[in-house]
């Protein structure tokens, strides 16, 4: 007696959309610039000695380099002191933010995910992955949610054989 069997792929068949967000995640070398660095006597910033070394500091060391500026020192440090670094690192570096790896990381991604073409998703069902290989911060995950609920059918979160609802249209 022969026995055919006909498996169906149900998740195949479903007509889900799974949309990775680490195919989105920016390239380059991640780092953080502490001023504190430029602090005289880890206490204040004076202007004089910033200036000269805004001025001869190598800044093509952060050619393709992602770079967040911080301050860890318990200082004031006037705001033009930032923008004049980041004015002196953004010819080089790939992007350069203000706060920690974390607000670095954050704005890679949205800037990544700003350039989704959204109509390829337009009225589809769509699975936002949620495990990797590559650490996905959260915020990823609500900017990607805020772009795509105007225009998709419904959005889950997880793998296609074991989704979490999050959003669904209403018609």
């Amino acid at each position: 007696m022969e026995i055919q069997e006909n498996f169906v792929n149900k998740v195949a068949a479903s007509g889900l959309v799974t949309l990775n967000l680490e195919d989105y995640y920016p390239t380059g070398e991640r780092l953080v610039y502490d001023i504190k660095e430029n602090l005289f006597h880890g206490l204040m910033l004076r202007e004089k000695d910033f200036r000269e070394f805004i001025k001869t500091h190598d800044w093509t060391q952060y050619a393709g380099k992602n770079v967040a500026i911080i301050c860890s020192a318990d200082a004031i440090v006037p705001t033009w002191a930032y923008m004049l670094l980041s004015n002196r690192m953004k010819p080089y570096a790939n992007e350069v933010v203000f706060g920690s790896l974390e607000v670095l990381e954050a704005v890679l991604f949205t800037k990544a995910l700003a350039k989704i073409d959204l109509n390829a998703y337009a009225n589809e069902r769509v699975v936002i992955k949620g495990c990797g290989d590559i650490a996905v911060p959260t915020s990823a995950y609500v900017e990607l949610t805020n772009l795509l609920t105007p225009v998709v059918k419904s959005i889950m979160y997880g793998e296609p054989c074991s989704t979490v609802p999050v959003f669904k249209r209403k018609d």
